[in-house]
């Protein structure tokens, strides 16, 4: 299926909740509002015609000082969605704002987005509501701050944490 087709089979079925879709050079991506966001991952799942049975990835993307975005959501949510038995894939974002830095979990649906969602969460602070076990993945549970945020002081000294005995 063409990824036009894609992008207009979502527009159809959610209307206004697709904010905004576009075709770069081949990647197809739909911005979602955030309150649909479960609502079409599990449609992108489920329909028949599209059949997205992989969530290849889910991250987060921080656009503090990013020229021309100074004045929109700090964050995107950015998932990664691709089929086997189709050969297809889509991308949705999802804009957050920094003071409700938080989206729906899309661990019922996938699995394996328990752990992007902890990435996601340590890495970048956002984050993901119904989660069931939402705790740092890669930084030790004292570390301060949520080091890829663009606003992370990079000489920032971080509490120094001795083995447990």
């Amino acid at each position: 299926m063409d990824g036009q087709v894609i992008l207009a089979r979502l527009t159809a079925a959610f209307g206004g909740r697709i904010l905004e879709t576009h075709d770069y050079r081949g990647d197809h991506s739909a911005m979602v509002d955030r309150s649909a966001v479960l609502d079409v991952l599990e449609f992108c799942r489920d329909d028949p015609a599209l059949r997205f049975d992989v969530l290849m990835d889910l991250t987060a993307v921080d656009y503090l000082k990013y020229p021309g975005r100074e004045f929109g959501p700090r964050f995107e949510v950015v998932y990664h969605l691709y089929s086997l038995p189709c050969n297809h894939r889509v991308r949705l974002q999802v804009r957050v704002e920094e003071d409700e830095a938080h989206v729906p979990s899309a661990v019922g649906l996938w699995p394996i987005a328990n752990w992007f969602e902890r990435e996601v969460w340590d890495m970048f602070g956002i984050r993901f509501d119904g989660h069931p076990d939402l705790r740092r993945l890669l930084m030790y549970e004292e570390f301060e701050g949520h080091p890829l945020r663009k606003d992370y002081p990079v000489n920032k000294r971080q509490p120094l944490i001795g083995p447990r005995i």
